[in-house]
């Protein structure tokens, strides 16, 4: 299958300085025993850039994230962070890599023992052992300040509503300071308003940080209100990569259909 992609992409593939992409996915395959779940896969992702991974289920969007966050290898091809290949790195090696990604899974991952503030502190417990305990909760009630939650800094995850945690996972992913975020179904299983609210923290941060975004998402009316670029995939393919109005004036098949049943 033929990889479409906008003219504004082909015309700078390195971005708009010419800088190297900050996310650089070159012809990955993966595979579950006999199931081949991504099939030659070619992105990249400039900083700043929000970027929207869409498909049905099962065409490999979640696994493509955790490829690039090294929790799983390719078989074939190439993922580099900053134009640094991760494979074949240590552990430690690939733990200072992760330090530059922040990483929301979809239910938010939070734990449960912890409170909403000690979850926001952890990852900044075990990577910053210089803060003190004072620095730490300071730190984790600015971020949950930034999202909007500060006041749920004492209570516990069990507690919270299902956009709260939400909120809650990304502070804790924002907590190193991460040159990306990695966002997997951060909509999904709430209602239009908290899909709205989260959207709209999603571009305050992006605007305010300038992060890097790769959004895994089914929700598409989500993927346009805060992604640069979207991406489709079919069977593990990247059938199209462009803004949206490039999708809404293509004439292939399968994004035609897409986009009248999403």
């Amino acid at each position: 299958m033929a990889t479409v992609t906008s003219a504004a992409a082909m015309s700078q593939p390195n971005g708009a300085s010419g800088t190297v992409p900050i996310v650089t996915v070159d012809d990955v395959h993966k595979s579950f025993g006999s199931q081949k779940v991504l099939r030659g896969v070619s992105l990249t992702v400039n900083r700043g850039e929000s970027i929207a991974v869409l498909g049905r289920s099962g065409t490999g969007k979640s696994v493509l994230l955790r490829l690039i966050v090294g929790l799983e290898q390719p078989e074939e091809g190439s993922i580099r962070i900053d134009g640094e290949p991760i494979a074949g790195k240590s552990l430690d090696e690939l733990g200072e890599i992760r330090k530059r990604m922040g990483f929301l899974f979809q239910g938010g991952a939070l734990y449960d023992s912890l409170t909403v503030g000690e979850n926001v502190a952890f990852p900044m417990r075990h990577h910053r052992r210089e803060m003190s305990g004072s620095e730490l909760q300071d730190r984790a009630r600015h971020l949950l300040q930034e999202v909007g939650l500060e006041s749920a800094i004492e209570k516990m995850p069990s507690s919270l509503s299902g956009g709260m945690k939400k909120r809650a996972g990304l502070a804790r992913a924002l907590a190193l300071e991460p040159a990306i975020l990695l966002l997997d179904e951060p909509t999904a299983g709430l209602d239009p308003i908290g899909s709205g609210e989260i959207d709209e923290l999603v571009l305050k941060l992006k605007n305010e940080h300038q992060m890097a975004f790769i959004v895994v998402t089914h929700d598409l009316h989500s993927a346009k209100t805060i992604a640069d670029r979207l991406i489709l995939l079919k069977e593990g393919e990247v059938v199209i990569d462009g803004s949206y109005d490039d999708l809404e004036k293509s004439d292939i098949p399968f994004v035609k259909e897409f986009l009248t049943q999403s």
